[in-house]
């Protein structure tokens, strides 16, 4: 299983990305996947993630803001981020869970900048 994420950049408080996070593997649309992410001198945090048919869970930070989405014909895990925040800059990474447990597989994380 290998994750790569992408679609962070330098934005303006307020604006909106989407960050993607393509897999391989043929069982994708059975893993639970989320994303992380952990700011300059700060240990790395729970973002949101989506799990079978549709489940979702967000960290109070982002929620209202954040939406997790994914896409299981294209193996492919979403991060749509609107009204950005200055805090919210971090390196955002992608996880799966392939089976039952923790977070095994991780993306190589992708810099979202939020300037104010």
């Amino acid at each position: 299983v290998q994750l790569q994420a992408s679609g962070g950049g330098l934005v303006q408080a307020g604006a909106s990305l989407r960050l993607s996070c393509a897999a391989s593997g043929r069982t994708f649309s059975s893993w639970r996947m989320g994303w992380f992410r952990q700011a300059p001198g700060k240990e790395r945090e729970f973002v949101a993630a989506v799990w079978g048919g549709a489940y979702t869970s967000y960290a109070d930070s982002v929620k209202g803001r954040f939406t997790i989405s994914r896409d299981n014909a294209k193996n492919t895990v979403y991060l749509q981020m609107n009204s950005l925040k200055p805090e919210d800059t971090a390196v955002y990474y992608c996880a799966a869970s392939t089976g039952v447990g923790t977070y095994g597989t991780w993306g190589q994380g992708t810099l979202v900048t939020v300037s104010s």
